[in-house]
């Protein structure tokens, strides 16, 4: 028996099934649906919950009618006739099995941070949510988590587990190896007495940590002036560039300093601070035995108490101030020591000679 011509019709068009893969060509797009040519019957429909995990994405934004497009079929007959698709179904599976890969291969992954969460991160790789712990973030403690929102980052898959909607990323180890890798490359080419340049990466009482690009190296208050320093926070803030020196390595540890050798006040001292030289300075601090005088940077000379003036003085506070400015001479000055002592009654005494 002969075939009818809607039997011929029907067998002359492709059939398709559930789960399938089908590709289509779009022949008209909506707000929040496309619509597909894919050689059927019927045409087949994306919603947008079917094409973007996004739920305010305009798709007439990001598809042109005559696009070419892959799909996978959720429902052959919606009850009216249509083909129901999913692209966001099939790019979920391509997403999951580029996750068990990366898990399987330890293949660093990158993708953009769609979700603050809380306790962590939700990171889309393709229409697949990674969930990376605020604790696998970093090597130092993330105060506000809103800083990587829209950002993409660089992740490892470390817990793999699709059935239970468990998949787990961290950034920490790439962050750690980066470092070491980068430390271990900075220490193989730096010495002793180098001229380096660094960032400024956190300051304390004691000193300031600079990040050399892979290893920190310590300024200590000390190396940061000829003179004296009353606080590192004065001199420095973090993200300061500084320039100075390396004064030592010990292992990973790094001594900074910005007190390069040529420029120490001292050199010249011998000749410019001689004895019997009348010189002018600052009073710096006083106790009660004397009162230092600054004549420069790194630099301080004492001014004992009994060598304030002829007149008898208790102590210096009674007739100096700090920050008052002083003249007297040189009576003494001992290199090796790094002390000079000065006298404002010797230059008394010297008046009072030429006055007699």
């Amino acid at each position: 028996m002969s075939e009818t011509f809607a039997q011929m019709l029907e067998e002359s068009i492709k059939q398709i099934h559930t789960g399938e893969v089908v590709t289509g060509t779009v022949i008209d797009v909506k707000p929040d649906q496309i619509i597909l040519n894919i050689g059927y019957k019927a045409d087949g429909i994306i919603t947008r919950n079917e094409y973007s995990s996004d739920p305010s994405v305009d798709l007439t934004s990001v598809v042109n009618v005559g696009d070419e497009m892959e799909a996978k079929v959720r429902k052959v007959n919606d009850g009216d006739g249509q083909v129901i698709l999913s692209r966001r179904g099939l790019i979920a599976e391509q997403g999951n099995k580029k996750l068990e890969e990366a898990f399987e291969n330890k293949t660093p992954i990158t993708a953009t941070v769609t979700q603050i969460m809380k306790g962590g991160l939700g990171v889309m790789v393709d229409e697949t949510r990674v969930f990376i712990p605020a604790s696998l973030l970093s090597d130092m403690f993330v105060k506000d988590l809103n800083e990587y929102k829209d950002k993409e980052i660089t992740f490892l898959i470390t817990e793999y587990n699709p059935k239970k909607r468990r998949i787990i990323g961290d950034r920490k180890q790439l962050i750690v190896a980066d470092k070491a890798k980068a430390r271990e490359e900075l220490l193989s080419k730096i010495n002793e007495g180098d001229t380096i340049e660094g960032t400024v990466k956190n300051v304390t009482d004691f000193g300031a940590f600079i990040d050399l690009g892979g290893v920190d190296g310590l300024l200590h208050i000390s190396e940061m002036s000829w003179g004296r320093t009353e606080s590192p926070k004065k001199l420095y803030k973090v993200g300061d560039s500084v320039k100075c020196f390396i004064k030592e390595i010990n292992g990973e540890k790094i001594a900074l300093s910005v007190k390069y050798p040529d420029q120490n006040p001292w050199n010249a001292a011998i000749e410019k601070y001689a004895v019997g030289t009348v010189v002018t300075g600052k009073v710096a601090r006083m106790t009660d035995f004397g009162a230092f005088i600054q004549l420069e940077d790194g630099i301080d000379a004492l001014l004992h108490v009994s060598q304030i003036s002829r007149d008898h003085v208790d102590k210096p506070s009674d007739v100096l101030s700090v920050g008052e400015e002083i003249t007297a001479k040189v009576v003494d000055l001992n290199e090796a020591d790094k002390k000079i002592s000065l006298s404002i009654k010797a230059l008394d005494n010297d008046d009072y000679a030429e006055e007699n």
